[in-house]
């Protein structure tokens, strides 16, 4: 029988509560900001859990470049995350990835895809917090892109990514994007490279929210 509510979905559960504890022991690198964005997470979790949450299946479905996703899964359990990525192999049937774009760039269809966790459209049917994956196919360049009143971290469990050129984010980091901020991702050549995300605002904002990418400068 599939579960209806989050108390009678144990994986679900160890699931949140491995992003729970992501958001708990990754350092801050000394940010207040970003210290304050780890705990509004962990603190909408924790209300997520507390409000035995129903649970929304949508239909499984897979993109191009969920054919990358067992690499990726395979490359986390070498990492210091891999309670989290034991969650996700067991949820991975059940996953509904996306591309989120109602027009996607060329070339991007195969490299890139995401699926919601939690969140308006994620089986966790809540309006909270959005927590997700990312999957990128070796060699994507994810378009430059910003969200709208809406504070966005990643972090990486496996492969290696760059955000706008300024550094490699390798698996354990985290990257931090408050609203407005634009940042544009490129990938390793050679590995897939799967992140966590979290999204935190407004509960319109999450219930309303329209991805697209900037335009270029002078479009």
């Amino acid at each position: 029988m599939t579960p209806t509510r989050l108390a009678e979905a144990p994986d679900w559960r160890y699931l949140l509560r491995e992003y729970y504890e992501l958001y708990r022991f990754l350092p801050s690198g000394g940010s207040d900001r970003i210290r304050a964005h780890q705990r509004a997470v962990r603190e909408a979790i924790g209300r997520v859990l507390r409000a035995d949450t129903p649970l929304v299946f949508p239909e499984p479905a897979a993109k191009p470049a969920t054919a990358h996703l067992r690499r990726a899964l395979d490359e986390g359990l070498a990492g210091r995350h891999a309670p989290l990525i034991h969650c996700l192999i067991a949820l991975r049937g059940v996953l509904n990835w996306q591309y989120g774009y109602a027009r996607m760039p060329p070339g991007l269809a195969r490299k890139y895809a995401y699926a919601e966790l939690a969140g308006p459209t994620g089986p966790v049917h809540t309006h909270e917090v959005i927590l997700g994956l990312v999957l990128f196919a070796p060699g994507c360049v994810y378009p430059t892109h910003a969200h709208d009143a809406i504070t966005e971290s990643y972090v990486c469990l496996s492969g290696a990514v760059s955000e706008n050129h300024q550094g490699v984010y390798a698996p354990g980091s985290l990257i931090f994007n408050p609203p407005g901020h634009e940042h544009r991702i490129t990938t390793s050549d050679r590995e897939p490279s799967l992140l966590a995300y979290a999204w935190i605002g407004p509960s319109e904002k999450l219930a309303g929210y329209k991805m697209s990418f900037a335009r270029p400068a002078g479009g």
